[in-house]
């Protein structure tokens, strides 16, 4: 296996139409690893973090920043999405997994995407662009799989949201994109974004909710789903590398206490800050409580009529 061959299968999204088909990539990426890169370069300022280069065939291109506290190596993700497999299944059963296996769940989902980014950052100069939006697309995928092996009902796509005066007449439909669009007996009960990096985006999430709930005259649940909020950057000294943190923390707040807080906002990699400040730590979480106890919760919520909605899920 070499890093032309999984840069052909990274950018075929049809064959990422499973779970099994993600922990496939994945298995192979992590043991192209093992003796195919040209260098592992550690971070200087956050040492846990550290960057693939690859060789002539990858461009010697540098991958993005790659949390080694998350990140498998090839024998322990073997073991590792067998676990994965089995805590979904017991979540699907109404069974609550045991705490300790919190761990494994971040640790899966986050290196499953992770070994989808760092291979396409072998990707020739100039196709940054597709590189992007070929991961976004598969991280959503991702999440929405994970979401239906569950046996919840859950489809992205365009909806036609109904916009009604004040005595309750529709006026006109107005179209909606989302990720996420979780329902359950009818009713649409949650909308979702999941996107790899909150930069750039958290100004919309929060807008979303705003918008969605005063044109319908409805409280429904709007979450976020982020991978990681950190980025390579260059440090003073040529040829040494570090990473820089993405999040907006200001804006957080301000959307959070002046316009509305979602309803959970969850992260694979989260960022010490969203653990050890007091406001942040109230509404952001490690993505396996979203899926241990927080869906469930948000399920039970009252929704909104799927009659009044017009979903069109994506191909």
């Amino acid at each position: 296996m070499n890093i032309s061959k999984l840069v052909s299968s990274a950018v075929n999204k049809d064959l990422f139409h499973t779970v099994e088909n993600y922990i496939t990539f994945c298995a192979r990426y992590l043991e192209y690893v093992e003796t195919g890169l040209q260098a592992r370069i550690i971070s200087k300022n956050e040492n846990h973090y550290q960057f693939f280069q690859y060789r002539k065939d990858g461009h010697f291109n540098i991958t993005r920043p790659l949390n080694s506290l998350l990140m498998y190596d090839a024998e322990s993700f073997e073991n590792g999405a067998k676990q994965f497999l089995e805590t979904l299944e017991q979540i699907k059963n109404g069974e609550q997994p045991p705490d300790e296996l919190r761990e494994n769940i971040n640790r899966t989902i986050y290196t499953i995407q992770q070994s989808i980014g760092a291979t396409l950052d072998a990707l020739p100069a100039g196709k940054s662009n597709q590189a992007r939006k070929v991961n976004g697309d598969l991280f959503e995928r991702l999440i929405r799989l994970l979401i239906v092996s569950l046996d919840v009902e859950c489809v992205s796509g365009v909806m036609q949201v109904p916009v009604k005066d004040d005595d309750g007449t529709e006026l006109f439909k107005s179209a909606y994109q989302h990720d996420l669009m979780i329902s359950k007996t009818g009713e649409l009960k949650i909308i979702g974004s999941v996107k790899t990096s909150s930069k750039d985006r958290i100004d919309k999430v929060f807008m979303d909710k705003f918008l969605y709930n005063r044109l319908t005259n409805t409280d429904l649940s709007h979450i976020a789903i982020f991978l990681n909020d950190v980025q390579r950057k260059k440090t003073k000294k040529d040829h040494e590398y570090g990473i820089s943190a993405t999040f907006l923390p200001g804006h957080f707040k301000a959307y959070t206490i002046k316009l509305n807080p979602l309803d959970g906002v969850y992260y694979c990699d989260i960022r010490p800050s969203m653990i050890t400040h007091p406001l942040l730590s109230q509404h952001i979480k490690t993505v396996d409580n979203f899926f241990y106890s927080d869906l469930w919760t948000l399920l039970t919520r009252q929704g909104q009529s799927l009659e009044e909605i017009a979903i069109k899920p994506e191909e």
